[in-house]
C-alpha cells in the first residue's frame, strides 16, 4: 500500500512535470521555428522582389535599350551574311570536343554534343568568334570585349559588354541574354551556347527560360517582370537555374527581352544563412529548405553539406534511389534531385502554414514549419525544421531525473512495506493455498475465520463463494447431461459427439441402409373434433411407443413430424438385415395405432413407406443446428409414399426382392415423378411366411 501510493504520487507528479515542460519547450520551439520561417520567406522574397525590381529599372535605362537595339540590328545584319570559310567545322569541333563531353560529364549521362550545334549565320559567327575561343571558360569570354573582327556586333559588344559585365558579376548572376522579339539570343554577358540561339524553334525551345520569354513578348507593359523554376538548362552544363526575364523598351514599346539567369548558390546563402544554422538558432540538425510542386528541392540540404556520407545513407533508408543519393553526394547539392514528399510539404503546397511534429524527409521525427511562398511566377513552399530529440533534449534530462528520483523512492518505501507486509500476508497465504485447492478441481473447501476484520471478511467470501462454485458446478454437470440427452435425442450418438467436439460442417455417406418415412392418417380430423389435451396425449402415446419400438428393431430416428416421422435403420449401427428390421417396425406400428386408438377412442391409421439403398445424413444449418437425412433412398420412399392415399406399409422394388421370401407382398401401383414405372408393394399385415 506504501509502496503503491508513493509510486503513484511520484508518477503523477514527475507526468505533470514532463507533459508541462515537453509541451512548453514544445510550444517554444514551434514559435522559435516560425519566426526562422517568416524570416527566411522574407529573405528570399525580397532577394527575388530585388532582382526583379532591378531588372526593371535596367530595362528602362538608356543603356539598356540601346543595347538592345544596337544588338538587334547587328544580328539581323550577320544573319543575312554567310559566316567566314572554317566558321562551321570550327563550330561543330567545340561542340564534340568541348560541350558535348563536359555536359555528359556534368550529368552524367551521355550527351549528342550535335543535337545543340546551332544552324542560322550569326549564330555559327558569333559562337566562332567568342564561345569557341574561351574554350568553355566562361570567365575568360565574360572578359572579352571584342573578338577584333569589323562587325557591328563586335562594336556593340566592346560597348555594352563592360556594363553587363559589372552587371552580372555585381549582382551574381550566371549569365544576362538580350533577346530581340523573334526569339533570337542576340548577346549573351558569358558567351555560351546559347548565343545567337532561337528560343522558339531552337534546341531550348521546351526550357522553362522560352515558356517564360513567350509571356515576356506578350506582356502589356515593360514594367512587367516574369520568373522561371528551377530547370536543369543545358548551356550551363545541366546546372539548376533559374531565370528572371523583364522587357526592354520605353512605354508600351517592346524592342527585347532581358534574361537575367539567377546563381543558385544565391538562393542557397539564403536559405542557410552562409552556412552559419547554429547562430540562426537550428543547433545541430536544424535546417531550412525550399521545395517544389513536383515536391523536389529547390535549396541545398544541410546534411548533404556537413556530413555527405550520413546524409546518403538516411536518404536511402527513406527511399530514394541509390542513384540519386550517389548524385547528389558527387554534385554536392540536392536541388531537383532530392525528392521531399512529406506532410509539411503537402500542406504547404495545399496553401496551408502551420507547425507540426512528422518525419522529414531525412533523419528522425523532425518539429516542423511550414508556409506557401508568395513570389509571383513559383508555386514554391519553405520548411524549417529540427530533430526532436534535440529540441526536446532538456526534457529529456529532467525524465531522467523524475525516473532516478522514483527509482530511490521506491527502493526506500520496499524496504518498509517488507516488514509491513508480513503482517498482512499470513491469513493470506492460507486463503492463497486453498483458492489453489479450488483451482485444481477440489470442491468443498472452506478456511478458518478467525478475525472480524477485512481479512476475515474476505476468508468468509471465499467459504461462500467455495460453495457457490460447487452448487453451481452440480447445476452444470446437471445441465451437460441434459444438454447430452437432448442432442442425442436430436441426432446419433456419434454425430453429437462430434458436434461437442466443435464441427461445423458434419456429414457422411452410406452405401446400404433402409429408410422409412411415415405419416399418421387422419390425426388432422380427430384433432379438430376433440380437446387439445385429448389430441396432445394420443400424439404422446403414439410417440412413445413408436420410440420403444424404434429401440427394439435398431431404428434410428431422423425427425419427427407433427403426424408422422423419418427413421432410418443401418445408418449409425451397420447392419446387414436392416430392411427386415424395418419392416418389422413398419409392422408393429400398426399394432401400436390399433392401441392408441382403442385408448383414445379414435380412427386414426399408418401410411408408411420403405426404401433401401445409398443415403447421406449430417447437421445443416447455421444458427440452428437439424439432422436431417437425404439421398435417392430417402426421395424413392418420399416418392413410395406420395404414391397412394391409402394406409398401410408399402416397398420399393428394392425392399422387395429383398424380402419376398419372409413377408408377403402385393403389388400397389408405381412411383410417380422421375421414377415413374417403378412398382410398389404393399406389405400383407394379416400373415407372415417364415423361411
Amino acid at each position: 500500500m506504501l509502496l503503491t501510493v508513493s509510486v503513484i504520487s511520484v508518477l503523477i507528479a514527475g507526468a505533470i512535470g514532463y507533459i508541462s515542460g515537453t509541451n512548453s519547450l514544445r510550444a517554444t520551439e514551434f514559435q522559435r521555428l516560425t519566426q526562422l520561417r517568416e524570416s527566411r520567406a522574407r529573405e528570399i522574397t525580397a532577394y527575388y522582389r530585388s532582382i526583379t525590381d532591378g531588372a526593371s529599372i535596367v530595362t528602362h535605362g538608356a543603356t539598356a535599350v540601346g543595347a538592345s537595339r544596337d544588338f538587334n540590328a547587328a544580328f539581323a545584319e550577320l544573319q543575312a551574311t554567310p559566316p567566314p570559310a572554317g566558321a562551321r567545322a570550327a563550330v561543330a569541333n567545340y561542340y564534340a570536343s568541348v560541350f558535348g563531353p563536359g555536359l555528359a560529364k556534368a550529368t552524367g549521362k551521355a550527351v549528342d554534343g550535335t543535337l545543340f550545334e546551332p544552324t542560322s549565320n550569326a549564330a555559327v559567327y558569333l559562337q566562332n568568334a567568342y564561345t569557341v575561343p574561351a574554350h568553355g571558360d566562361f570567365d575568360v569570354a565574360l572578359k572579352v570585349n571584342t573578338a577584333g573582327d569589323a562587325s557591328a556586333w563586335s562594336a556593340a559588344n566592346a560597348r555594352y559588354q563592360p556594363f553587363f559585365a559589372d552587371l552580372t558579376t555585381r549582382f551574381g548572376f550566371e549569365d544576362a541574354l538580350i533577346l530581340n522579339t523573334s526569339g533570337d539570343v542576340v548577346y549573351s554577358a558569358y558567351k555560351g551556347v546559347d548565343l545567337g540561339t532561337n528560343l522558339l524553334t531552337g534546341p531550348y525551345k521546351t526550357t522553362e527560360v522560352a515558356d517564360a520569354y513567350r509571356q515576356t513578348v506578350q506582356a502589356s507593359s515593360v514594367d512587367e517582370t516574369f520568373v522561371s523554376d528551377f530547370e536543369r538548362y543545358a548551356p550551363s552544363y545541366g546546372k539548376p537555374t533559374p531565370w528572371v526575364l523583364t522587357p526592354i523598351g520605353t512605354g508600351s514599346a517592346i524592342t527585347g527581352v532581358l534574361a537575367l539567369q539567377l546563381s543558385l548558390d544565391r538562393i542557397n546563402d539564403v536559405m542557410t544563412g552562409d552556412n552559419d544554422w547554429e547562430t540562426d538558432g537550428l543547433g545541430k540538425s536544424g535546417e531550412t529548405y525550399l521545395a517544389g510542386s513536383d515536391r523536389l528541392m529547390r535549396s541545398v540540404s544541410r546534411e548533404l553539406l556537413t556530413n555527405p556520407a550520413e546524409y546518403a545513407k538516411e536518404v536511402i533508408a527513406s527511399g530514394t534511389p541509390e542513384d540519386i543519393a550517389a548524385r547528389e553526394v558527387e554534385v554536392k547539392g540536392s536541388v531537383l534531385l532530392q525528392r521531399v514528399d512529406t506532410l509539411a510539404v503537402n500542406r504547404a503546397l495545399a496553401g496551408e502554414s502551420g507547425v507540426t511534429t512528422a518525419p522529414d524527409y531525412v533523419g528522425p521525427e523532425a518539429l516542423v514549419a511550414y508556409m506557401p511562398l508568395d513570389i509571383r511566377g513559383l508555386d514554391w513552399v519553405l520548411v524549417a525544421k529540427v530533430d526532436v530529440s534535440e529540441a526536446l533534449a532538456p526534457v529529456n534530462q529532467f525524465a531522467r531525473n523524475i525516473a532516478l528520483s522514483i527509482a530511490a523512492i521506491v527502493l526506500a518505501v520496499c524496504l518498509i512495506g517488507l516488514v509491513f507486509s508480513r503482517i498482512l500476508t499470513r491469513p493470506l497465504t492460507r486463503l492463497a493455498a486453498a483458492v489453489r485447492r479450488v483451482s485444481g478441481g477440489e470442491r468443498d473447501v472452506a478456511v478458518p475465520v478467525t478475525t472480524k476484520d477485512e481479512i476475515g471478511d474476505l476468508g468468509a467470501a471465499f467459504n461462500e463463494m467455495s460453495n457457490t462454485l460447487q452448487v453451481k458446478q452440480e447445476l452444470i454437470d446437471q445441465q451437460r447431461r441434459e444438454y447430452d440427452e437432448l442432442l442425442s435425442s436430436l441426432m446419433p450418438e456419434t454425430l453429437a459427439r462430434r458436434y461437442r467436439d466443435g464441427e461445423e460442417n458434419i456429414s457422411n455417406d452410406y452405401r446400404d441402409v433402409s429408410v422409412i418415412y411415415a405419416e399418421l392418417v387422419g390425426f388432422d380430423a380427430f384433432s379438430r373434433s376433440t380437446s387439445s389435451d385429448n389430441s396432445v396425449g394420443l400424439l404422446n402415446s403414439i410417440i412413445e411407443g413408436i420410440d420403444e419400438a424404434a429401440e427394439r428393431h435398431g431404428i434410428e430416428r431422423v425427425r419427427h413430424l407433427h403426424n408422422g416421422f423419418l427413421a432410418s435403420c443401418g445408418l449409425v449401427v451397420p447392419r446387414v438385415d436392416h430392411a427386415s428390421r424395418t419392416v418389422a417396425f413398419a409392422s408393429e406400428l400398426t399394432e401400436i395405432i390399433e392401441r392408441s386408438n382403442a385408448a383414445h377412442e379414435a380412427t386414426l391409421s399408418i401410411r408408411a413407406a420403405i426404401d433401401s439403398g445409398a443415403v447421406s445424413s449430417g447437421l445443416i444449418g447455421q444458427r440452428a443446428k437439424v439432422y436431417d437425412l437425404w439421398g435417392e433412398a430417402v426421395d424413392l420412399a418420399h416418392s413410395v409414399h406420395a404414391a397412394t392415399s391409402e394406409p398401410g406399409v408399402f416397398v420399393s422394388a428394392r425392399v422387395h426382392d429383398a424380402l419376398k421370401g419372409i413377408y408377403t407382398f402385393t403389388p400397389a401401383g408405381t412411383v410417380p415423378g422421375g421414377r415413374s414405372g417403378e412398382a410398389i408393394w404393399s406389405l400383407d399385415l394379416t400373415s407372415r411366411r417364415v423361411s
